[in-house]
């Protein structure tokens, strides 16, 4: 799974962090930021076959914030 660039792309997160990879995103006035993904073939197939995906966050042990995954491109606003 990677992180990709997009359309809507205003922002990218970790760019001169060599630490993590850099992460495409579109980031509007509300805070609302938005990011889209790829999957491999075979990933593609672990998904239609197992129906499963995992999500891991870094919090450094500070509370989780809300985050919503969608399979639908959301209506980004400025």
């Amino acid at each position: 799974m990677k992180a990709i660039k997009f359309k809507e792309c205003n922002s990218t997160y970790a760019k001169e962090q060599p630490e993590y990879s850099p992460l495409p995103a579109h980031k509007s006035l509300d805070g609302m930021v938005t990011t889209c993904w790829s999957f491999s073939f075979m990933e593609r197939i672990k998904i239609l076959i197992f129906g499963k995906l995992f999500l891991q966050i870094l919090t450094f042990n500070k509370p989780l914030q809300p985050l919503k995954m969608e399979i639908d491109k959301p209506i980004m606003e400025k």
